[in-house]
């Protein structure tokens, strides 16, 4: 697998093209993003099984994901048969992608409980101290967790739709994920202005004005979260594995007319 070096401002317009494609058809998208979520809460509840069920389908999951914001784009009729490309014909190997997805989760879990001992947690009236020190374990966390994240990004599409075995998926996965780190690193930096500095700046000033307007602004900014933010996210993840990966279409592609024959001296 070929995977391109991005320019690190590509990490930005996935998450402006995820918009854009959220815009395209918003009920679709946010529906898929919801069945997602739905879905792995309520595996997740399953009592003593779930959070071992649950990484065996997520490799899964992601591709239905993916088939969907794909006929979204495309603009193709959406059914079941939509959502289900790729994932009967490589089942075997998406089930060996949730595996190793559920060992390499509990060897995570594993570490950062050795690293961390007793993690800080996240509650109201935190001081200064608190704050510093629950920001230092997330820290910890996001590095430890970043080879995970990065070998499992792209894997499932690879495995789904480009028919590569799981381990090497994983592979490709990685590299293509550290050959364009600076995207990420600007993806990552963009989403985290989106989601929790801009919204944490407005809440402060409306608090500054009214708490009427406070609670008002609230609600909504969470509205847009849910209902905004989270499908855009969705959407960047199959458009950047559709900016790394994918190649021209053949079709599209304009043929070169054959030069003339020239006379024989």
């Amino acid at each position: 697998m070929d995977a391109r070096r991005l320019p690190a401002r590509h990490g930005i317009l996935w998450l402006m093209a995820g918009f854009a494609l959220f815009r395209r058809h918003p009920p679709l998208m946010t529906a898929l993003t919801f069945g997602y979520l739905l879905t792995v809460l309520v595996v997740n509840l399953v009592p003593m099984i779930g959070p071992f069920i649950l990484p065996l389908l997520l490799p899964t999951l992601t591709v239905m994901l993916a088939n969907g914001c794909r006929a979204v784009e495309r603009r193709q009729s959406f059914d079941s048969d939509t959502l289900g490309v790729g994932i009967g014909a490589q089942r075997l190997d998406l089930l060996r992608l949730g595996i190793l997805h559920l060992v390499g989760s509990s060897l995570l879990v594993l570490i950062s409980g050795i690293a961390l001992g007793e993690p800080v947690n996240l509650k109201d009236g935190m001081d200064a101290d608190e704050a510093a020190a629950f920001l230092a374990d997330m820290g910890v966390v996001v590095v430890l967790a970043s080879p995970l994240l990065m070998a499992f990004w792209f894997a499932p599409l690879l495995t789904a739709w480009d028919r590569v075995s799981a381990g090497k998926s994983l592979f490709f996965s990685f590299v293509a994920s550290w050959r364009n780190w600076r995207c990420f690193a600007m993806y990552g930096l963009a989403l985290a202005l989106v989601g929790a500095v801009l919204p944490g700046l407005i809440l402060i000033v409306a608090g500054a004005i009214s708490q009427s307007l406070l609670s008002i602004l609230s609600v909504a900014l969470r509205m847009l979260l849910i209902f905004v933010l989270a499908p855009t996210m969705v959407a960047s993840v199959y458009l950047s594995y559709r900016d790394v990966f994918a190649t021209p279409d053949p079709v599209s592609e304009p043929v070169p007319e054959a030069e003339p024959a020239q006379p024989d001296e």
